[in-house]
């Protein structure tokens, strides 16, 4: 979903990201707010004004999403849900769960969180806004309060259609969930909810674009293809936990892994190692000893003719969190830590020496298998 993050600050232990992408959703609001949106309330301010007014409405918009996905993640720890952090993207923002809500009530009052929150900045900037105008306050900051309330209104009202996985689809969820007991099959009904309302948002985004709003048809596009994915995300992801439910890394690991000797050359290690078994990620021991682990992404960036002159101790990674996994840790933690940093195998480490390996690969066969046997 995500491409470069920026950290931002961090609120209530939670740290807030800021994708890349966000920042055509600041000009895009931006240019809309100053050439469109101000211009046709308040046509006697000047252009610089209208563009200072935007950019207002733009930073405004970021602290509304916040405190959205911020009550939502609140709810969420409070019902034991480990939160990764809140990530603004260009489609709006996201509280990254580590793992579903415990309960159908869990769930519900995670979803209500964050539509009630903003319902309260609108109802406070709308409060503000009819204040400064009986008042008379300048019509800058009038006009910038008004956008505060209307566009936490439209986030309510779009948020609680019953589509998984915005927050009423979520809400609806809940409620199946608690009916039939069964979170997969909650899951899929509210995702094929989604993905409906997805290809309606397409088809309202190619009607825009015809009719002659080409911008507008663009996004309304863009939005209804990011929740048939998200949506369809959503529903594999339930699967997968389901799969791997009890399931711990000590069932998946190679036990026995084929590792690299520090003291070789790069050259010996492409040649014997990598051209041979075809991993992109090596053991690398010094004896008995786990000096960490050797990788393709470091290799291809040493010049060919060099490989000779580097042993792989020079390009070892050492052992983190990031690459490593004990051998009792949940299988699906496993999954999520491949998922989460783009790698296909971690190492296995238990008192810290080498326990084995753990690959995408047969995580991802023993899951298709359990899906094909026992899941409807």
């Amino acid at each position: 979903m995500f491409g470069r993050r920026f950290d931002l600050f961090t609120l209530f232990g939670f740290s807030v990201r800021l994708d890349a992408s966000w920042f055509l959703l600041a000009i895009l609001v931006t240019w809309s707010l100053a050439t469109d949106v101000f211009p046709a309330w308040y046509p006697d301010l000047s252009p610089v004004t209208h563009w200072l007014m935007g950019a207002a409405g733009a930073v405004g918009l970021f602290f509304s999403i916040v405190f959205h996905e911020l009550s939502h993640s609140l709810v969420a720890r409070r019902h034991g849900v480990v939160m990764r952090g809140i990530t603004l993207f260009v489609f709006g923002g996201v509280a990254e769960m580590t793992d579903e809500p415990p309960s159908a009530r869990a769930e519900f009052r995670v979803a209500v969180a964050g539509p009630i929150a903003s319902i309260v900045i609108a109802s406070v900037c709308f409060a503000v806004a009819h204040a400064g105008s009986k008042i008379g306050w300048p019509d800058p900051f009038v006009g910038v309060f008004k956008y505060f309330a209307l566009i936490n209104g439209v986030l309510v009202l779009f948020n609680l259609i019953p589509a998984f996985p915005l927050d009423g689809g979520r809400v609806l969820r809940s409620a199946l969930w608690s009916w039939k007991k069964n979170l997969p099959w909650a899951t899929f009904v509210t995702s094929r909810i989604g993905v409906g309302f997805s290809f309606v948002l397409m088809g309202v985004g190619v009607v825009s674009a015809i009719t002659g709003n080409i911008v507008g048809g663009i996004w309304y596009f863009l939005i209804g293809m990011f929740l048939r994915g998200a949506a369809n995300m959503s529903y594999r992801q339930i699967v997968v936990r389901r799969s791997f439910e009890g399931e711990t890394v000590r069932r998946f690991m190679r036990a026995s892994p084929v590792t690299a000797p520090g003291d070789i050359s790069i050259e010996r290690l492409v040649e014997d190692y990598i051209y041979r078994y075809h991993y992109k990620m090596f053991p690398v021991l010094d004896g008995d000893r786990l000096l960490g682990c050797i990788r393709t992404r470091e290799i291809k960036d040493v010049p060919r003719e060099s490989w000779a002159k580097y042993a792989v101790r020079d390009l070892t990674v050492p052992v983190t969190d990031e690459n490593s996994i004990g051998p009792d840790a949940f299988a699906v933690a496993a999954l999520s830590k491949m998922n989460h940093g783009g790698i296909s195998r971690l190492l296995v480490v238990e008192n810290g020496r080498l326990a084995g390996v753990i690959t995408l690969k047969d995580l991802l066969q023993f899951m298709s298998l359990k899906v094909e046997l026992e899941q409807r």
